[in-house]
């Protein structure tokens, strides 16, 4: 539930999170994404209002457009993919974005470098 916050707020609260995140509408335009200067894969504020396929290497549309297609169709929620990023294991996940009456919105990417999380054992008490 959101009540009363500001942007300035809402962008704090969304840069916070240790993850990177973009928004795609239901037209596939990117929206919004996080962590402008801190980014695994930096983007600049000219891909808003920008087709998603145009954010991608060509090799890797027809794979964009499917996840779309499907999130669009209802037909999955969640893709998720790894990869090796020089040294480092990245994890991207694809959400489908729904409404409460379960109509598609867009899809969230959400990006983190899980090297450091693979490497833990046991457990850590806060205490």
């Amino acid at each position: 539930m959101i009540e009363n916050l500001t942007k300035q707020e809402l962008e704090a609260i969304l840069d916070s999170i240790p993850v990177e995140i973009s928004f795609v509408d239901k037209d596939d335009k990117v929206r919004y994404f996080n962590k402008e200067e801190r980014r695994i894969f930096p983007r600049t504020h000219a891909v808003i209002g920008r087709k998603v396929q145009q954010c991608h290497p060509h090799k890797s549309i027809h794979v964009v457009n499917q996840i779309l297609d499907d999130f669009k169709k209802a037909h999955r929620d969640i893709a998720e993919f790894w990869i090796k990023n020089k040294e480092r294991l990245i994890y991207i996940r694809y959400f489908a974005v729904r409404d409460k009456e379960g109509n598609y919105l867009g899809c969230l990417e959400a990006t983190q470098d899980i090297t450091e999380i693979k490497k833990i054992e046991g457990e850590k008490r806060l205490l």
